[in-house]
């Protein structure tokens, strides 16, 4: 399977799921319009539309594709959007800063102990060299990134082994341009996610030293985000919508054992997942470390606090924002206490 971009990384996505949607039987079916990336940590979103949880609640879900949850802050404020997913970056607290109306809702995808989705790579001629033994060897090297969420998740791990920025350089690439330049040298080192981190040690090239759960447990890899509209003048849809992912999250959450895709749900989601999405090979969701998500939808304050702090200390953050001012968890609390007839 060649490498591809993570943000068109299942590029019939968006396509696929619309279609089906709009094949729902429900005539009077509020329509709600989410934002995805199309990428391994969607799958909640696929989960819950493919088993009809979203129709249960008589809602229509139409996905749309975008490279960034940054690129979906314009359409939620405009009122195009009513539910985005992805990282939480600097772009999406400095919206909120300026007075856009939106609040991250629930977890999408962390990554708790046992789940690094995403992993410190190194070419395997430096390690068989002894160039690199331990992350403390990053010094001096170069090291690609793509500068979202993992740049907090990089400075934690420099951190860890006592080094600062200055002690690498840092090269700003996408998740394909990332997975080539380890492969024809031009870097030494990255941080990137499932699947191009397996599908790239596949190739022999590359190792994976460590996963982001062994240096920065429980960072908030993906939330889910709600736009002011939506909130306020579509509350029920809203908060059915969450019931609906939440439902979507558990299943998918009983497909995950032991950092892989091997629970009782596993065969069932992986076939969701197969038919759904272009990565069509069983093996390789096998064989990857899955994004988890809390099937409570719990986020991580503490993660949030830490990635607004570090956009902060880095002269990312425009204006006076706090993380518990960004963050509502009344949905899923509201969902917690009536989940509703269909669980």
């Amino acid at each position: 399977m060649p490498f591809v971009r993570r943000a068109h990384f299942w590029l019939s996505l968006a396509g696929a799921l619309a279609a089906m949607s709009c094949a729902a039987d429900a005539q009077d079916a509020t329509t709600v319009r989410v934002g995805v990336l199309n990428i391994l940590t969607d799958a909640p979103f696929i989960v819950a539309d493919r088993k009809g949880y979203f129709h249960d609640e008589g809602l229509k879900v139409t996905f749309l594709p975008f490279h960034s949850a940054a690129d979906m802050v314009v359409p939620m404020g405009a009122g195009q959007l009513d539910v985005g997913a992805g990282a939480a970056t600097a772009g999406i607290f400095n919206s909120f800063a300026r007075g856009l109306n939106l609040r991250i809702v629930a977890d999408k995808a962390s990554n708790p102990v046992g789940y690094g989705f995403d992993k410190l790579l190194v070419r395997t001629d430096l390690l068989a060299s002894g160039r690199f033994k331990t992350p403390a060897d990053l010094k001096g090297l170069t090291i690609g990134e793509n500068a979202t969420v993992l740049s907090p998740a990089l400075n934690m791990l420099l951190k860890k082994y006592r080094l600062s920025a200055a002690d690498i350089t840092r090269v700003n690439l996408n998740y394909s341009e990332q997975i080539a330049a380890l492969l024809n040298g031009k870097v030494d080192a990255t941080i990137t996610t499932e699947p191009q981190a397996t599908m790239a040690q596949q190739t022999g090239a590359v190792k994976n030293v460590m996963g982001g759960d062994q240096w920065y447990p429980n960072q908030e890899i993906a939330v889910v985000i709600y736009s002011g509209d939506f909130m306020k003048n579509h509350h029920d849809a809203a908060q059915a919508f969450m019931r609906a992912y939440l439902r979507g999250a558990r299943y998918y959450y009983g497909a995950l054992k032991d950092g892989h895709l091997a629970g009782p749900n596993a065969s069932d989601v992986i076939a969701i997942l197969t038919s759904a999405t272009d990565m069509k090979d069983p093996a390789l969701y096998r064989a990857i470390t899955p994004s988890f998500v809390n099937p409570a939808g719990k986020i991580s304050l503490d993660s949030i606090r830490n990635d607004l702090q570090f956009f902060r200390d880095s002269g990312l953050i425009e204006g006076n924002v706090r993380a518990e001012d960004i963050v509502d968890e009344s949905f899923i609390n509201a969902a917690a206490k009536n989940p509703g007839a269909h669980r």
